[in-house]
């Protein structure tokens, strides 16, 4: 029985069984009104639920799931102080039907913390099995003291508000925390790739997944195997009534066969089958009869290609029902990838600040930047090293859109050159690229012209309204057409789609041909640029999400709204350059780093880089104004730290 069975099952168990050496008296009606479990044998009035077998099912539902403790509340899935009878999980599980309550059960304690409204009433429903805490000892510190080492906490997240996840994961990792809600995710996703195995008119009967991260993706699951990446080597085969994982079985811990396994049934169940055996095994699942695999064609390796024969056992697409599905993300997914980027803000925010103070010194190179925003992202929350191998570039190195220093060709840090930092983290909650081109001197009127027009571009993919289903390559010159104005241009693409702690370039998202059409909920970065050969490069790089635009007249229209949240170099430039439109969008962009930003920077007592980013944010007058600050704003950011 899983536990999210065995606890919404309120009429499962009714026996009076008591196990045990000490076998309890069961009083007649009109006997003593409050159990005595200290007296031999223990007496119990006959108000009390026997809950021996309720106990002994769930302990045993626990141990494969590496389950410690299991807290159950007395709430619903809406949190209310009233519930219906088929929410009372506490009241079976417990025999107590008060309306406030909390118990936990681990491995060899039952324990119910209840107010003293309901002390004695606890008395005459709870059996001896049951432990009822007066003291008023917090649920929290008593876990810590439990809980033994490498134990988890087990809950239904349905039934725990924000603030109360969020309380309980200061005192223990998240990675000792284990929710069914990961268990039923896992089975959804699996759901969602089966249903379109079905619904597909051609008729597949399984599906092969060769791209690292679509294994990842369909099981929840992360590794160390690729630099930068948290993938694992695997391929998946998954048909609509087995899965096949094809891992090293040798390093697969048994916490994961448990996660993997965990409560499954028939075609849920995960076969562990070797790495080195995929071929062999997907040779023999082509002996079937009637069998066709469904292969994506841009990350299918052709050692495994070549084996699909005859062509009626094949079904090809450019990219796996997985990698499409995967492209759109989630409200959740959606949210937390934000919240990884406002954290990750605060760092390049702390790196952008430092290097104003540290270059005039002459003491700084590109490796010393790179080591410094590094660390800063080190230090934020469910920081997981960076994404990539961080481009700094100085002068002449920046013209070389993808350098990366080292001890040999780090150039010192100068005012008098052009800067570019290409940067990004990985985060539990999400993935981050983000490029900053910056001048600590005095930039020539060419260099401002073309990182004006380099931003312009940049916005005006931004700023664009188009038909949900547009593909990003007919949208793409919008990034180029300031630059082509002048006759400058540049040769790499313009964006890229982004995972969740994932892969910092997710296909198939982007702005190339072969990337699919926009819908709502896909990342991109959006990402111009300028080289100057052997003087200086130009990179303003963003990431956006797709969301539904407010339209005068039509529906189902998408825009991108910028979730990197760090200023522009202002000397950097021309407004006289820009239109109406872009210095509304730029002064609205700059409203939203304030908004967003400003509170984390507060939170983090940052104050340097909160009045760094108000500085820097102040808004842009009209086009061809001087993009000053005015003491209004000064006023302003020294009286938000009062």
């Amino acid at each position: 029985v899983s536990l999210k069975q065995l606890l919404w099952c309120p009429a499962c168990v009714s026996s009076r069984v008591i196990t045990g050496g000490r076998h309890a008296v069961w009083a007649e009606e009109g006997s003593g009104s409050e159990r005595n479990c200290s007296a031999i044998p223990p007496y119990l009035p006959p108000t009390a639920v026997n809950t021996t077998l309720r106990i002994r099912d769930l302990r045993a539902s626990m141990i494969p799931l590496n389950i410690s403790a299991y807290i159950i509340p007395a709430t619903d899935a809406h949190l209310s102080e009233y519930i219906a009878p088929r929410d009372a999980r506490l009241a079976w599980m417990s025999g107590f039907t008060g309306s406030a309550g909390t118990a936990v059960i681990t491995q060899n304690k039952a324990v119910l913390w209840t107010d003293s409204r309901y002390w004695i009433q606890a008395e005459r429903q709870i059996d001896c099995n049951w432990e009822l805490e007066r003291d008023g000892e917090d649920i929290t510190n008593w876990l810590i003291l439990e809980i033994p080492e490498g134990g988890q906490v087990g809950f239904d997240p349905f039934l725990f508000s924000v603030g109360e996840q969020t309380e309980l994961t200061k005192y223990f990792p998240t990675n000792k925390i284990l929710s069914i809600h990961q268990i039923i995710m896992k089975k959804k996703i699996l759901e969602q790739i089966r249903a379109q195995i079905s619904d597909n008119p051609y008729k597949p009967t399984a599906v092969l997944l060769s791209a690292l991260d679509e294994t990842a993706w369909l099981f929840n699951l992360r590794g160390n195997d690729i630099p930068f990446n948290p993938f694992f080597y695997s391929y998946t085969l998954l048909s609509m009534d087995e899965i096949w994982l094809f891992v090293h079985i040798e390093r697969i811990t048994e916490e994961l066969k448990v996660y993997l396994n965990t409560s499954c049934y028939h075609s849920y169940c995960v076969q562990l089958l070797e790495y080195s055996s995929v071929r062999t095994y997907l040779q023999s699942y082509l002996q079937r009869p009637s069998v066709r695999v469904w292969v994506g064609t841009e990350y299918t390796n052709q050692a495994l290609y070549e084996l699909i024969t005859p062509e009626d056992k094949l079904l090809t697409t450019t990219y796996s029902p997985v990698l499409t599905t995967k492209a759109v993300k989630d409200a959740t997914e959606q949210r937390i990838l934000k919240e990884a980027h406002i954290r990750d803000a605060v760092a390049v925010m702390q790196l952008l600040v430092w290097l104003e103070k540290k270059v005039p010194e002459g003491t700084e190179t590109e490796l010393t930047a790179a080591h410094f925003v590094d660390q800063c992202r080190s230090k934020q929350k469910n920081s997981r090293g960076p994404s990539f191998e961080t481009i700094s570039a100085s002068g002449a190195n920046a013209a070389l859109a993808h350098y990366s220093p080292s001890n040999e060709t780090a150039r010192k840090l100068s005012v008098d050159e052009m800067y570019l930092v290409d940067s990004g983290g990985q985060y539990l909650d999400g993935t981050t690229d983000i490029t900053r081109t910056v001048h600590w001197g005095k930039p020539t009127d060419f260099q401002k012209e073309a990182y004006t027009r380099v931003l312009m571009g940049n916005i005006e993919i931004s700023r664009s309204v188009f038909p949900a289903g547009t593909r990003g390559v007919n949208m793409e010159m919008l990034g180029r057409r300031a630059l082509w104005e002048v006759g400058l241009n540049y040769g790499h693409g313009t964006g890229h789609g982004l995972g969740n702690y994932f892969g910092v370039h997710e296909w198939p998202v982007g702005f190339q041909s072969n990337n699919i059409p926009f819908q709502e909920g896909m990342f991109t970065s959006i990402e111009p640029g300028y080289y100057k050969e052997n003087d200086f490069g130009i990179r303003i790089e963003d990431i956006a999400v797709t969301v539904p635009a407010t339209t005068k007249h039509g529906n189902n229209y998408l825009t991108f709204e910028t979730v990197s949240l760090v200023p522009y170099d202002r000397k950097l430039i021309n407004t006289s350059l820009l239109s109406p439109e872009q210095v509304h969008w730029l002064n609205k962009y700059y409203e939203s780093i304030r908004s967003v930003v400003g509170p984390e920077l507060e939170r983090q007592a940052l104050k340097e880089e909160y009045d760094w980013m108000m500085k820097h944010t102040a808004p842009f007058l009209s086009a061809g104004a001087s993009a000053v600050i005015s003491s209004v704003t000064l006023l302003v950011t020294i009286l938000g730290w009062l």
